[in-house]
């Protein structure tokens, strides 16, 4: 995996792709001052969508549905006021930037609005001052397009998630259990289906009720099936109560991702007796295996799964990736919609799809691309069983893989842990809450930080959905925010993929902590987004050789530990020593810029070879026999973090001459090329034999990613005391698991690499 020229690869100029993302708008409002009116009919019409190229989810060509026609905006008068409001309008929070001038193509059609100037407050473009619908002098040269903040408003449905109904809109559902004890348990899998209406809730008749439509509400909970549920049990407790109809009839193909996207009846205000001779609607749903009762989530079971998610932050979010022929690979955006997004959110124990993401929004995978044009019915039980094309050369590149966020369960997690002190909701020092006393106020106490880091940092981060992890602190002298003092867990130990940190490894009741004071309780920094270093196998595998250097020339090598422990017994200057040499180029496919964890001030300058270290460590390099003992090892500490290439259309920001900033930018690699010092694994000692070569990059987690499986790589490795062949270079999560076994049972290879 990580096929260097996928990444070489920029977004095709010749496709010009349009990310839709509508979101049909009620605008009670009348334009004011320049602007004219329009028509109730024309109000309800008015939409909105991001267009253009290059493609992306957040950014783009800013056009409005008006009169029956797409048109664009003026960039005259435009301003970050008016990318506000219209970024509002397409469901994400602010805008952090707007272009002119057709910076994302020009447009066609109408050129609906003209020197649009908002406060930046307004619930609605219409509330703006603007020459009026029409009005302009302007040419599609000068398209207007915003850059929005990639986060969701709360609530926010996207367009191409549901079509909103506005007259009668269903939003917000519940699943209510009746019985008590079935209250407590976490996830709620059974109850009556109710809506919000008005300032209460409300049921839905139960007449004509079908498995599809328990199936999209299952759906949108989380769960991925549907199960019959005891409708007598209900039927008892609902005659002892007075129900309140709001619903008349449901009519779901089972293929929807919520209730509003099905054919509704509601029940007029005079009606007079609602759902006459029947009961309200009762869902019973099927959890994931992640998610059902009893799973400690500690004992690990054999992945029988074709598709997985990768780059996400939350459960239930991420790149999709297939497996075919013992291979990983993604799949390409082109016509990637709801309908397949939700086979594979249901394929792998989740609910529905909220969204459908193009664009590479989680993140570039590397390595081939498996599928284009997946098109499901919904019906389907595994994405393998959708139409699909096989991808040929230049069909698809990584900047179009798809991605899905997935309905997940509610489970509570975040109730039971909590930040303090910090400077903003994304940090703060870790509480966790131990119980409730007499009076029923909630207590809490810290955790103690000896031991607390990268891994522990992102299970919180995802436990309160706060995305990604940045550092986890073992000291939080600096955020002395509340008044818990008491240490109540010690010994955290996670692998980072817990959903809560209970699941976590600790030492339970018997605290053993040497550090007690609160200075020392374990902290969290959260990010949006993050880093995702990944290495370039086939480059390894083409470069690989033997060169036997004279001792006399690694005297800095060797001062900085890049020699095995024998070479300071050697003859010095006399003699040699063996050295495996090989060139490393590492991506950055996250979403963040990789920096050093340590600043500026505490780089340490190495005189021998006249550079900083920003990283002490930054690689492992071992050679490992085939039952997995060490036989020799290479020291890699940050010569330079830079980037060396980009891909297309992407510019260089950090750069090491004259103390400059260290980092990988996302979209590019830093190359440490074969024939500069340390770049080696000394095997003066080692025996002829098979062997396996294994690279990991920030093997201490020092640095937050999003992904730390693709960290390391492996080759298997043939030595005849001479010569030596490296073969099967890949990525560590990049083959199947009965792949991986063949690969650590591999005898040797003639592909002779000298």
């Amino acid at each position: 995996m990580g096929c260097e020229s996928a990444m070489k690869t920029g977004l095709l100029s010749s496709q010009w792709g349009v990310l839709v993302m509508l979101l049909s708008l009620w605008l009670p409002q009348s334009l004011s001052q320049q602007t004219t009116s329009p028509s109730p009919q024309q109000k309800n019409k008015l939409k909105f969508r991001l267009a253009g190229y290059p493609r992306k989810h957040n950014e783009g060509r800013i056009e409005v549905f008006y009169n029956e026609e797409w048109g664009t905006f003026c960039d005259d008068d435009f301003s970050l006021e008016n990318a506000h409001v219209l970024c509002r309008h397409l469901g994400f929070i602010s805008a952090t930037g707007w272009t002119h001038s057709a910076k994302y193509g020009k447009g066609t059609g109408k050129i609906w609005l003209d020197n649009v100037q908002c406060r930046g407050s307004e619930k609605s473009i219409t509330d703006c001052k603007s020459q009026g619908w029409g009005n302009s002098d302007c040419t599609h040269d000068e398209d207007a397009g915003v850059v929005c903040k990639d986060e969701r408003l709360p609530g926010f449905v996207e367009s191409n998630v549901i079509e909103q109904v506005e007259e009668n809109r269903v939003e917000e559902i519940r699943l209510r259990p009746v019985v008590s004890s079935a209250k407590k348990r976490m996830p709620i899998t059974e109850g009556i289906v109710e809506v919000k209406y008005k300032d209460g809730w409300a049921q839905i008749c139960d007449d004509g009720w079908t498995p599809k439509n328990s199936h999209v509400i299952c759906g949108m909970f989380g769960f991925p099936q549907e199960r019959k549920a005891n409708k007598n049990f209900y039927k008892l407790f609902a005659e002892r109560q007075q129900n309140n109809y709001h619903l008349h009839s449901v009519a779901c193909t089972g293929n929807e991702v919520h209730l509003s996207a099905c054919p509704l009846q509601f029940y007029q205000a005079n009606a007079t007796r609602a759902c006459e001779g029947g009961m309200p609607a009762v869902v019973s749903c099927v959890p994931g295996p992640q998610f059902s009762p009893g799973n400690s989530q500690k004992k690990k079971t054999k992945s029988t799964f074709r598709v997985r998610l990768k780059g996400g932050a939350k459960t239930g979010e991420g790149r999709v990736e297939v497996l075919k022929e013992n291979e990983w690979g993604t799949v390409c955006d082109d016509r990637w919609n709801l309908l397949a997004a939700s086979v594979v959110c249901r394929e792998l124990g989740f609910g529905s799809a909220k969204e459908a993401l193009t664009g590479a929004r989680m993140g570039q995978g590397m390595g081939p691309v498996h599928m284009n044009e997946v098109q499901c019915s919904g019906q389907e039980k595994s994405i393998w069983n959708c139409q699909y094309k096989n991808v040929t050369t230049d069909d698809c590149q990584h900047v179009e893989d798809a991605s899905v966020k997935c309905n997940t369960p509610y489970m509570g997690y975040k109730n039971s842990i909590r930040l303090s002190g910090g400077r903003s909701r994304y940090e703060g020092r870790m509480e966790v809450m131990t119980g409730v006393d007499g009076n029923g106020t909630e207590q809490w106490g810290l955790i103690c930080g000896e031991g607390w880091g990268t891994k522990e940092a992102m299970v919180v981060c995802r436990q309160l959905g706060l995305g990604f992890a940045n550092q986890g602190l073992q000291e939080t002298w600096y955020w002395d925010g509340s008044n818990v003092t008491e240490m109540v867990m010690s010994g955290v130990k996670c692998t980072g993929n817990e959903m809560s940190l209970s699941y976590c490894q600790h030492h339970g009741s018997n605290i053993n902590c040497k550090k007690t004071d609160t200075r020392f309780a374990a902290g969290v920094i959260c990010s949006e987004t993050a880093s995702d270093l990944v290495l370039n196998a086939p480059l390894v595998q083409q470069t690989v050789y033997i060169e036997d250097r004279p001792l006399h020339m690694l005297y800095c090598a060797a001062e900085e530990n890049c020699l095995s422990s024998s070479a300071a017994k050697a003859n010095w200057p006399y003699g040699h020593r063996r050295l495996l040499r090989f060139s490393s180029q590492i991506h950055n496919i996250g979403r963040a810029d990789f920096r050093p964890k340590a600043g500026r001030h505490s780089w340490l300058w190495h005189e021998c070879h006249r550079h900083y270290h920003s990283m002490d460590i930054f690689t492992h390099y071992d050679i490992l026999t085939l039952n997995g003992s060490k036989v020799a090892e290479g020291h890699k500490a940050s010569f330079c973090l830079e980037d060396v290439e980009c891909e297309e259309g992407i510019a260089k920001r950090y750069e090491c001459a004259n103390f400059g900033e260290q980092g990988i930018t996302v979209g590019c690699w830093d190359l440490y090329r074969h024939d500069i010092d340390c770049q080696w694994i000394d095997i003066t000692d080692i025996k002829p034999g098979n062997y396996i070569f294994q690279v990991v990059i920030n093997p201490n987690f020092e640095v937050a990613e999003s992904d730390f499986t693709n960290n390391a790589m492996k080759c298997n490795c043939k030595y005849d005391g001479h010569r030596i062949w490296f073969h099967n270079c890949h990525i560590g999560d990049a083959f199947s698991e009965e792949a991986e076994k063949r690969f650590e049972q591999y005898p040797g290879q003639n592909n002779k690499i000298s």
